[in-house]
């Protein structure tokens, strides 16, 4: 069960116009932040964003399964889709929430860790086009303002520094 205050944050930057995947992301920094604390593990990164997205799409966030996911992940984005639509929420069987919440228990919470962020963040760009990570990053530049663009240029310059050593 999500927060009320991420709740509340996802239809806050529903309401400003924001995309659906931006709504969906603050499930998962809060999926992220579980894993973080304790409150249960992950096997994977990808699993902790997963659990988030789903958990996005149960809250109301009209979120479409990506266009390379499998059949199954298809499935249970649409069911989640509909659950989120639907006003009757059932609740659910105290044994299977137990049954969960144990399994994910024993999972570990490297997933969590920025290493594992950052791997995963950098995998699914390199899926990405060059065209594609080229427009995100000139979005970037038009959307982060001067202070932004100084401080991503001072964090590439570092890395270059890094990357040259």
């Amino acid at each position: 069960m999500p927060s009320k205050q991420t709740v509340r944050k996802a239809k806050t930057d529903l309401r400003r116009g924001k995309r659906a995947s931006t709504a969906a992301g603050e499930f998962v920094r809060e999926e992220i932040e579980h894993v973080r604390r304790g409150k249960h593990g992950a096997r994977s990164t990808k699993q902790a964003i997963a659990i988030g997205l789903s958990k996005a799409r149960r809250a109301g966030v009209k979120l479409p399964p990506s266009k390379t996911s499998s059949k199954a992940t298809r499935t249970k984005a649409a069911h989640d889709l509909r659950k989120g639509q639907s006003s009757a929420k059932k609740k659910t069987s105290a044994k299977r929430s137990r049954a969960i919440s144990g399994v994910l228990k024993r999972e570990g919470r490297s997933a969590a860790s920025k290493k594992s962020l950052s791997r995963q963040a950098h995998q699914a760009a390199r899926k990405r086009g060059s065209a594609a990570r080229s427009q995100a990053a000139k979005k970037a530049v038009r959307t982060k303002g001067p202070a932004g663009r100084k401080q991503a240029a001072r964090k590439a310059a570092r890395t270059r520094q890094r990357e040259a050593a």
